[in-house]
């Protein structure tokens, strides 16, 4: 026990002088405690300012975002009415082709859809100044137009055809439109879909055609269209509009090939004579 109260009293003596130096060094022994809030009302301050930086940027994005908005909006619009305009045209250009399919196409017929022409191509005149102020968003807008670009190629194939016999190639649609720079071009898919529009009104034509005592019409227009639908079966086609429209043109093949068997099973001749009347004709 004796040897124990020595190492009692130095340990005391350490814990004393420990003791000692903490309040010296720290007097207030609540001053830690009374410090810490502050630091934590500092370090909520800080923070605050750091979130104002985020709603800021937060705001000026969605302005910017409106402003686009607007801005695309109004030129929207300005694309809208010339469209309105082109669809009014080519109703009109309808109207004159219409007529063919209750006569024999004439001249006169002709000339007035060609007025329509040069009022379409100003048109997209106009359309193409307006894609200028947007360089590289003709696909933005693209839709707004197709419909009726679609309408306009199947009438100019049409045309085309009644007076040549032959498919109206891309180049000279444009060509046709003015649509040959390279900010506003016709679209391959719309020319397309044009083509199958355009075959549509080929078995009406033939067998009006045929009413009106014109037998070699089938021959031709049927030559044409399996020329044309094999040109097409080159194309790998996905299950879209497009390969909708040319599936379409199946039918209308098979339907000019009724007409012209039809036509060759009774024997009837370019002139509308039948080929047995020919032969009595000849042998007497």
């Amino acid at each position: 026990m004796q040897f124990m109260k020595p190492a009692f009293r130095n340990g005391f003596h350490c814990y004393t002088v420990s003791r000692s130096l903490l309040f010296t060094l720290n007097p207030n022994p609540f001053f830690a405690s009374s410090f810490r809030p502050i630091s934590r009302f500092s370090s909520s301050m800080a923070t605050t300012d750091d979130s104002s930086a985020p709603a800021l940027s937060l705001e000026k994005q969605f302005g910017e975002f409106r402003t686009q908005l607007e801005e695309s909006g109004t030129l929207r619009d300005r694309i809208r009415t010339v469209v309105s305009e082109i669809e009014s045209t080519t109703r009109l250009m309808y109207a004159s082709i219409l007529l063919v399919h209750h006569s024999r196409p004439t001249p006169e017929l002709f000339e007035k859809a060609k007025i329509q022409i040069h009022v379409l191509k100003e048109k997209y005149e106009l359309l193409a100044d307006i894609l200028r102020e947007c360089p590289g968003q003709y696909y933005r807008y693209h839709g707004d137009w197709r419909s009726e670009t679609q309408s306009v190629v199947s009438m100019l194939t049409f045309m085309h055809w009644l007076e040549t016999g032959q498919l109206l190639e891309h180049k000279q649609a444009e060509e046709k439109l003015g649509l040959n720079s390279l900010e506003f071009s016709l679209d391959v898919e719309d020319y397309l879909v044009g083509v199958c529009f355009m075959s549509n009104e080929l078995p009406r034509y033939v067998v009006n055609q045929v009413t009106a005592g014109d037998y070699d019409c089938p021959r031709k227009v049927l030559k044409f269209l399996t020329e044309l639908h094999a040109a097409f079966r080159m194309l790998n086609l996905r299950n879209d509009f497009l390969r909708k429209k040319f599936d379409g043109m199946k039918y209308d093949l098979r339907k000019v090939e009724e007409v012209y068997y039809d036509v060759k099973i009774r024997g009837l001749t370019p002139n509308g004579e039948s080929v047995g009347n020919q032969g009595t004709e000849g042998q007497s």
